[in-house]
């Protein structure tokens, strides 16, 4: 490639925009996992309706912080409270730049005195490495490498997830006694199949439900219990294409575009990430197409994590914040739900020899790392789309959106933009096709009630 760094590609880029929306790589992939286990519906109805066991062992980056500094550390580098956080806690950890963009969220643990992991998207990780390797901290930091970068056929550690309504059944059968009575984002330690378990209270659509976390080598072990254990209530393992799909009754939007392209004082950072880095390759798609890369920064109000954002300690980002805070006029997160006759007549166009419509793959429609489509109200700008599906249970095509002010009410009818303009970009993932419109209400987010009442609780945790 010749470019050494992030910040010398950037310089002989061009046209930032025209960069992302063209590079060569699709949606996030999901190794390791074979991409159904019987098929996605059935792995989408068991989520809401028995038990489903993800495997997230493989898809994720790891990064264990270690070292004196490391809570100081990281509480300089989130918008989140460190009040009352504390060993066996967990959090959603939000960093933004200096002015105030986000850059991703990972799911931070606090395991013991000094010790974290986050885990999650590859921006986040590299930002607190950098910080590492920079800043003034007694730290050290350890990168253990998703899947799909590494040839040696091993993790440091597995991560399971188990939730649905029989989750709690299928672990106690798998425990040998009642499972703990978890606060969300609260850990405790387990024992299965005789091997020690870390244990985080969660759920990805709002289902009771733990993620479960421990050593390579106990990784056949545990899953074999687990699934054992699940046999007679319902358990069913998901696939990387129903997985891809949970975001959308959960309303968590995964991926936030890491707002590090531009500006003075994040150049030191763009020429210390490579030409090889996940900022270097990731892709843009959809029919938003703004005049600066700015246009795809998000703030932690777009994305839902306002209630996050404490100013109980000094952190990267604060002031910009704080002016941002008092300006008021937030973008609201919310779910679109798509009109099911104009769904059908964008899948229709397929079936002629005629204009067609960009295709809409089930379950996720998703066909680059960071999608964005406009939301059109009489014809113009009042919201982003991000993540877009299908979901058997909801048996609606459901986007991830973020409203401008006097759009977000349940109830306002809206339209989605579908497709690239001009015939789209030279993604692998996109056809010749034309853009059209397709009518859509907004609801609330999450779109599941279960999901609401499960993460309203989580939030209140976090908080």
């Amino acid at each position: 490639m010749g470019a050494q760094s992030l910040e010398s590609l950037l310089a002989g880029a061009g046209n930032l925009v025209d960069m992302v929306r063209n590079q060569q790589v699709g949606p996030n992939v999901y190794p390791g996992v074979p991409a159904e286990y019987s098929n996605w519906r059935l792995e989408q109805w068991a989520w809401a309706h028995s038990a489903v066991l993800y495997n997230q062992s493989y898809h994720m980056v790891d990064l264990a912080v270690r070292g004196p500094d490391a809570f100081k550390m990281l509480e300089y580098l989130g918008v989140n409270t460190f009040k009352n956080f504390q060993p066996d806690r967990a959090k959603q950890f939000v960093p933004v730049t200096p002015y105030g963009h986000v850059i991703g969220d990972v799911i931070l643990f606090y395991l013991d005195e000094n010790e974290f992991n986050l885990v999650g998207r590859a921006p986040v990780i590299e930002w607190v490495e950098y910080h590492a390797a920079s800043g003034n901290w007694n730290v050290t930091v350890e990168r253990d490498e998703r899947w799909a970068m590494r040839s040696d056929g091993r993790r440091n550690n597995y991560r399971f997830q188990i939730q649905g309504p029989n989750a709690m059944a299928i672990m106690e059968k798998a425990l040998g006694q009642t499972p703990p009575d978890l606060k969300f984002f609260h850990m405790c330690r387990m024992t299965i199949a005789g091997k020690a378990v870390r244990a985080l209270r969660h759920g990805m659509a709002g289902q009771p439900g733990f993620e479960l976390m421990g050593p390579w080598e106990d990784y056949g072990a545990v899953h074999a219990a687990l699934v054992e254990a699940g046999k007679d209530l319902g358990l069913a393992l998901v696939g990387g294409r129903a997985y891809s799909s949970n975001t959308l009754e959960s309303g968590w939007i995964p991926s936030p575009f890491p707002a590090i392209y531009t500006g003075e004082e994040l150049k030191p950072y763009r020429e210390w990430l490579s030409a090889n880095s996940y900022e270097a390759k990731c892709s843009v798609g959809g029919s938003w197409v703004p005049d600066s890369i700015e246009g795809y920064y998000t703030t932690p109000w777009d994305l839902g994590y306002g209630p996050f954002v404490k100013f109980d300690h000094d952190f990267i980002g604060r002031a910009a914040l704080e002016k941002m805070a008092a300006a008021g006029n937030h973008r609201t997160k919310v779910t679109l739900a798509l009109d099911n006759e104009d769904v059908m007549r964008v899948q229709s166009s397929a079936l002629s020899k005629g204009e067609r419509a960009k295709f809409m793959e089930y379950p996720s429609a998703v066909y680059a790392m960071h999608p964005f489509d406009q939301v059109l109200s009489d014809g113009k700008l009042c919201g982003l789309s991000t993540w877009i599906g299908y979901t058997a249970n909801e048996g609606k095509f459901l986007t991830l959106a973020m409203m401008d002010a006097g759009f977000a009410e349940p109830g306002t009818e809206v339209s989605l933009l579908w497709g690239e303009p001009n015939g789209g970009t030279t993604k692998p993932t996109v056809e010749p096709h034309v853009q059209t419109e397709i009518k859509a209400v907004v609801a609330a987010v999450p779109y599941s009630e279960v999901a609401r009442d499960s993460y309203a609780e989580g939030w209140r945790t976090q908080k």
